[in-house]
């Protein structure tokens, strides 16, 4: 009987502790090493203006994503878990952005009324 119980147990055991082919960390760690690549060639080809920072910034949040979901190991978490994590700095950008919006709109008006300073 107890032996029995000892073989049921461990397939979960197996189960908790699953290892993800090392194919999968190498091919990440390639694609890391392109899209760094990638970001150091938009200074050394002097992208200038909202392109340079639009690009740079498109292959940090890349860099991000692959490293929060494959080394972290958030691509395999519970959705509960994965929104708990990801939805407040979603969040935090998004009243960034109104943020930014407010303040435009709030120097335009000035300027408006009060006009530009000598």
């Amino acid at each position: 009987m107890a032996q029995t119980a000892a073989h049921s147990a461990q397939p979960t055991a197996q189960a908790e502790h699953q290892q993800h082919p090392i194919k999968l960390y190498l091919a990440v760690w390639g694609l890391l090493f392109v899209l760094s690549f990638f970001s150091y060639l938009v200074d050394y080809l002097h992208v200038q203006g909202y392109l340079r920072w639009s690009l740079i910034l498109i292959f940090m949040v890349l860099k991000a994503g692959l490293i929060v979901a494959i080394f972290m190991h958030m691509a395999w978490e519970r959705l509960a878990l994965t929104y708990a994590i990801l939805l407040p700095p979603i969040l935090v950008l998004v009243f960034v952005a109104m943020m930014v919006s407010e303040a435009n709109y709030t120097l335009l008006t000035r300027l408006t009324a009060f006009g530009a300073a000598p």
